[in-house]
């Protein structure tokens, strides 16, 4: 059942782990756009597969239609029967649902990944698509080079669209003790994303779930944990807004209109952060 207050308090008294008290679960408006976002997940594990149902099962509530993928889609062997084992098999109930996967390289992921068919990635390192009124933008961070700084610089600032979403690898903000911020990741496209009026960003690699405080504007999560888990990783500090790195997790997004409402939930379907993000008008300085 979706009792936030009821999850919320059964983990602050089993895990004592930072959790949010924020909104209740998703509205799931029938004319809303609703995503999930997964990261680090191709590891072909019994928790990866236990993500997969648990999404399969969140979607009977809010049936979301397509999935963003942070980076790390495959570890290890990465040949065709691979794919089937850690990426077809464990989400085979929303494939067959006709769900849509849209991947970010990680730095486990071999580059000739872009070309599978199921990553819809068109063999391009990063690209962008529309759902609604809301633009993804899919990075590659591993080689953020000028190449690919000035495609997002001329991309974002062609965008009209009302809610922009970026998601990479590399979490330019995280507070997981293993990896942490890419401090020369953020001063790379931190600019860009507060120039143009970037909403939110996504990224994997610490394989934790962190939702920051917003920064420069910039709402950021964390959400590595699809499939790897680095427990109790998390060293909190005063960007920490609330984090969960106890079990393996994934995240629901919803938009409407003006509002992005979001639940992280764990393997075993608890709600262990929720809350919605309000648009605020922004005015860019990259129009003539």
């Amino acid at each position: 059942m979706r009792h936030l207050a009821l999850s919320l308090l059964l983990l602050t008294m089993i895990v004592g782990r930072a959790v949010s008290t924020s909104q209740g679960a998703l509205p799931s408006r029938p004319d809303s756009l609703k995503f999930a976002a997964i990261g680090d997940t191709g590891t072909g594990g019994r928790a990866q597969y236990d993500v997969g149902q648990q999404m399969a099962s969140s979607r009977t509530q809010v049936p979301f239609e397509l999935v963003i993928m942070l980076g790390d889609n495959m570890y290890g062997r990465q040949q065709s029967q691979d794919f089937v084992t850690k990426f077809e098999q464990p989400y085979a109930a929303l494939l067959s649902a006709g769900v849509g996967f849209y991947a970010a390289l990680g730095n486990h992921d071999s580059r000739t990944n872009t070309q599978y068919p199921g990553f819809h990635m068109s063999g391009t390192r990063y690209y962008t698509f529309v759902r609604k009124n809301a633009r993804f933008f899919a990075l590659d961070s591993n080689v953020m080079d000028p190449t690919q700084l000035s495609w997002l610089d001329t991309t974002l600032k062609q965008s009209q669209d009302s809610w922009k979403i970026c998601y990479f690898h590399h979490p330019i903000y995280s507070d997981g003790g293993r990896h942490g911020s890419d401090v020369q990741l953020r001063v790379a496209l931190e600019p860009l994303l507060v120039k143009y009026g970037v909403n939110v960003v996504l990224s994997g690699h610490d394989h934790i779930y962190e939702r920051l405080k917003p920064q420069n504007g910039v709402t950021y999560f964390v959400s590595g944990s699809g499939g790897e888990l680095a427990k109790g990783d998390v060293r909190p500090s005063a960007t920490t807004a609330a984090y969960f790195d106890q079990d393996q997790s994934f995240m629901l997004m919803e938009i409407a209109g003006d509002d992005l409402f979001f639940e992280a939930v764990s393997r075993t379907g608890s709600i262990v952060d929720s809350g919605v993000i309000r648009r605020q008008p922004t005015t860019t300085t990259g129009a003539p």
